[in-house]
């Protein structure tokens, strides 16, 4: 497993929407990231976000009613300890939870640690569930992949290719036609089950297409926010070859289905040739419902089989 590199700021930015919580201390840190040693030693992400209760380092910190009930009860000098030992294993963040007010003398610590320490009115148990499955996609086996990867009739398809047959443009008549770009030129996929992988787009590309002779298109600004997607689960590789590649290296029509391994996972593979007059946009759609029909059960062309085996046996009979 690849240690991950995440920051506070990340976390806040990526769960804001959903938790509605508010940054109010350790603002000059924003970029504080996760002990990559103490992920590297992680049995799970559950290792790594807790309540006080069990306080261990590195540990994201939650503090919720009993929490905060356990820090007021306190004297002033018991208050001082507990916070300073709360700070001193260097929590990447501190979240308060269950509509609780923060401390003072918390807030003033994690201001002078630059911990940043963000509230929110969830629950305790809600927020713990929240980090813990975004760290576990965080934590999963991961690779990269070039291509162009999308939605495309709720399916994720990832176009891959030989150089120079035209992914990009594929991908924006794909847009056009309205399905969903997640990725363009480059896709993170991860493992985040024993037989799924979910892609997403790098933050440096994010709603970018770039297009030959034009450039970088903006597709979210361009197309709405309908056209774009943060991530989906690959089920198909839609791999593009020239003429000569396909007649020389691929059988027409595959007795079996083609397949590509990634992270250990076998990915359904169609083979595609580019040739002049092609409607490419028009076959990766047929391929897509083509291949939905197959994870339904439905295999068109051991049908074919079925009923070619059927029509010789019949011609067999005197």
């Amino acid at each position: 497993m690849k240690p991950i590199s995440i920051s506070a700021e990340a976390l806040f930015e990526e769960h804001q929407p959903s938790l509605k919580w508010e940054w109010i201390a350790g603002h000059a840190h924003p970029e504080r990231r996760f002990d990559e040693a103490a992920v590297r030693d992680a049995r799970s992400a559950a290792d790594l976000v807790g309540y006080l209760n069990y306080i261990h380092p590195y540990q994201v910190q939650i503090v919720g009613k009993r929490e905060v009930a356990y820090l007021g009860d306190a004297p002033a000098d018991a208050l001082e300890r507990r916070i300073q030992r709360i700070v001193t294993l260097e929590p990447p963040v501190i979240i308060v939870a269950d509509e609780q007010r923060a401390p003072d003398r918390l807030v003033a610590m994690c201001d002078r640690a630059e911990i940043p320490l963000f509230t929110t009115s969830h629950s305790a148990g809600h927020v713990i569930d929240t980090v813990r499955s975004y760290l576990s996609q965080l934590m999963a086996e991961r690779t990269t992949r070039h291509g162009v990867f999308m939605d495309i009739l709720g399916m994720g398809v990832l176009l891959t290719g030989e150089s120079g047959l035209g992914k990009s443009e594929l991908g924006l008549e794909l847009i056009s036609r309205g399905h969903g770009l997640v990725a363009d030129d480059a896709v993170d996929l991860y493992r985040v089950s024993q037989a799924t992988l979910e892609g997403r787009c790098p933050d440096l590309l994010l709603n970018l297409l770039e297009v030959r002779g034009i450039g970088l298109l903006d597709i979210k600004a361009i197309f709405g926010e309908t056209a774009v997607r943060r991530k989906m689960r690959l089920k198909l590789i839609v791999h593009l070859v020239r003429k000569e590649t396909m007649d020389r290296e691929f059988e027409r029509l595959p007795y079996e289905p083609l397949y590509e391994e990634i992270l250990g996972i076998p990915v359904l593979k169609v083979v595609i040739a580019v040739d002049a007059g092609r409607n490419l946009a028009v076959l990766v759609e047929a391929a897509v419902r083509n291949t939905i029909l197959q994870l339904r059960g439905i295999d068109t062309y051991q049908e074919f089989i079925a009923r070619h085996q059927s029509a010789m046996e019949s011609n067999r009979e005197p």
